[in-house]
């Protein structure tokens, strides 16, 4: 699979963030000229860029570190397999072993064991 099919996500993600930043920066450059030829004021690039520099980390600080830290920490702790991740893990996984037992009983335990074999490192589930 190619980096960009594998990462679609991110890349999405990635040219959204770009866009709206960019977006963001040339209407506050409008804004900003706007405010200064109203007051008479020159207009200046590290008048703005100060300006926006602020504006940019207010957003940041109010928005996006909020967002980022809800899904990234939420993330991370499903990935390092807290206790409400594992739980649920647990349970499913159980369910359908029964499932495949009621299915197939006689075949059932050997299809378990190889499926463990192929994904390694989920060690839930009862072992009989």
């Amino acid at each position: 699979m190619s980096a960009w099919k594998k990462y679609a996500y991110l890349w999405i993600t990635l040219i959204l963030f770009l866009g709206s930043l960019i977006g963001h920066w040339l209407f506050g450059w409008s804004a900003y000229v706007s405010e200064q030829q109203a007051h008479g004021e020159p207009i200046e690039f590290a008048g703005y860029f100060t300006e926006m520099m602020r504006d940019t980390l207010e957003n940041w600080q109010s928005e996006f570190l909020q967002l980022m830290w809800q899904v990234c920490g939420l993330a991370f702790f499903l990935f390092v397999g807290s206790p409400q991740s594992k739980e649920e893990d647990d349970r499913l996984e159980e369910k359908l072993d029964e499932i495949l037992r009621a299915v197939k009983p006689d075949e059932a335990d050997k299809l378990i064991q190889q499926i463990d074999k192929r994904f390694p490192g989920r060690d839930v589930g009862p072992k009989f």
